[in-house]
């Protein structure tokens, strides 16, 4: 199903249920049977900070084509964070978990939402004005938080999620206070999430993507998708390059700044995160799981593993 919604400010959440035929129940919005399951609920404390809660999953695909009309002095900044709740189940079939992935970036003129069908999505969208964003963080001493509170262009970071953000996101989940208390008790959990949103940063080394054209944001974006469709081929950069058309030197630098990694190390970073869930979910044993991605080594396939889980993949599947 392909869906093109117009934000105006106020969020795409009401067009996107008028269009799936989603029931409105006070504060949420439920997904018909017909369509899936779970629900999409939100906050808004005004024009400076805004915040939509997605806990649902779909049987059929999903193609959102989004246009944001942003009043005149608009500098909204979006922090996503996805994959932060449990997975849903659809019956006794445990759905296939969204990435938990944290991404930070201008209110962009236009964007494509893409949803799986049979796919758990958990995220928190904040929406939250540069005046409010330097208010709250804009005494920490920091060229990374520094980049991200002045930049006035265009701009794109990715982060991997935090445990601390995973607990959080839980109890936002349970809402442990009275109604006439929600309102209060989620803009502190919002502001909580900011909180460690910004603890990451300060750990991040690589500076953003700043001022970078939205063609070449979705040309490395369609570079990482390709990196998480072939995970059982190594990355050839010359051919990427010429995908995204653009210079190996510039790819190589403006997907770093964005992800943090280097092309080869997050596509191993992908490969291992694959791997642990073919361990856990679907529990298949060390030597299919490393074939199937890939590896002819499989001595090779447990150091690189345990690089990354602190563990061999043998124990980590008997964990």
């Amino acid at each position: 199903m392909k869906i093109s919604v117009i934000d105006k400010g106020s969020g795409i959440a009401a067009q996107f249920a008028q269009a799936i035929g989603a029931q409105t129940s006070g504060r949420f919005i439920n997904i018909p049977k017909s369509k899936g399951s779970g629900y999409i609920t939100g906050f808004s404390w005004g024009s400076d900070l805004r915040m939509m809660i997605r806990n649902y999953y779909l049987h059929e695909a999903v193609f959102v084509e989004r246009t944001n009309e942003l009043a005149e002095g608009q500098e909204d900044v979006v922090v996503l964070l996805s994959g932060i709740f449990p997975p849903l189940v659809n019956g006794q079939e445990q759905l296939l978990p969204e990435r938990a992935r944290i991404m930070i970036c201008r209110h962009l003129v236009s964007s494509i939402m893409e949803m799986p069908s049979n796919t758990s999505f958990g995220s928190v969208t904040i929406a939250i004005s540069r005046k409010y964003l330097l208010q709250l963080f804009g005494h920490i001493n920091h060229p990374v938080v520094a980049n991200v509170l002045e930049a006035k262009e265009n701009f794109v970071v990715e982060m991997e999620v935090s445990s601390d953000i995973i607990v959080t996101a839980n109890q936002m989940l349970k809402q442990p206070v009275p109604e006439s208390l929600e309102s209060y008790y989620y803009k502190l959990k919002c502001e909580e999430l900011l909180c460690y949103t910004f603890a990451l940063l300060l750990k991040r080394e690589e500076m953003p993507a700043i001022g970078v054209h939205i063609d070449d944001i979705k040309a490395i974006y369609a570079i990482k998708a390709h990196l998480q469709a072939h995970l059982n081929e190594p990355p050839h950069i010359a051919g990427l390059a010429k995908q995204a058309k653009m210079s190996e030197p510039k790819l190589r630098k403006l997907f770093k700044r964005i992800f943090g990694r280097g092309v080869f190390e997050f596509y191993q970073f992908l490969r291992m995160e694959m791997a642990a869930r073919l361990l856990k979910d679907k529990k298949l044993t060390v030597s299919e799981v490393g074939y199937q991605l890939g590896f002819t080594n499989l001595s090779h396939f447990s150091r690189v593993f345990a690089k990354y889980h602190g563990i061999k993949p043998k124990q980590y599947s008997q964990s």
